[in-house]
């Protein structure tokens, strides 16, 4: 299966959630995508349907494929703790959901478009590889010949969200990841449970 490139607002309405960011086509149409729109009559879904459509929703939030996403699983399911804890954070550790997350994109799909491009270095090292996984210390920053990359300098001046687990350098353009975030730190809407429910069957 190949990475989604399809209309967005269907998958955000499928799901009822803005999960590419904000949408007014979802703001309008707050129902399911279909012929009959709102007007059709769903059968109460069974609970591995429920368990399914969160898996679906956490791989289109982050942008990860199903083999990748299975891979992070067991790392997950590895590790001491909570599993479904541990599988939000290694999502959130990923190099291009931690450039969104400093404000260096607008969305994952344009900061995994950056990584893959080699505008982004870690540790000052370039590297274009999106599901790498970041660790406590790094320092991820801006090649210096893309510091001048309008996308880059807009995305970073609208950019008004602050995560307790990330600290941004303006002046240097750089990033450090202070610390694994908890769940309480993880803003997005999903029950990572279900999915720990679905892989253990």
């Amino acid at each position: 299966m190949a990475r989604y490139r399809g209309p967005k607002s269907k998958i955000a309405r499928k799901f009822n959630e803005p999960i590419f960011g904000t949408d007014k086509v979802l703001e309008r149409k707050n129902y399911p995508p279909g012929m009959h729109g709102n007007q059709r009559r769903r059968k109460k879904q069974s609970e591995y349907a429920v368990q399914l459509a969160e898996k679906q929703k956490a791989k289109y939030t982050y942008g990860i494929l199903e083999k990748q996403f299975s891979n992070l699983f067991k790392k997950a399911n590895a590790k001491s703790g909570i599993t479904g804890e541990a599988l939000l954070q290694l999502c959130e550790t990923r190099l291009d959901n931690i450039v969104f997350r400093l404000g260096i994109a607008k969305t994952r799909d344009a900061a995994r478009q950056l990584v893959s491009h080699r505008h982004i270095t870690v540790n000052g090292e370039i590297l274009n590889i999106p599901s790498y996984t970041v660790k406590i210390g790094d320092i991820i920053g801006i090649r210096e010949k893309s510091k001048s990359l309008e996308v880059i300098n807009n995305s970073l001046a609208a950019s008004t969200t602050k995560h307790d687990w990330l600290e941004w350098n303006a002046s240097s353009m750089t990033g450090v990841l202070n610390a694994v975030p908890s769940r309480e730190q993880i803003p997005e809407n999903i029950k990572e449970q279900l999915i720990v429910e679905l892989y253990s069957k």
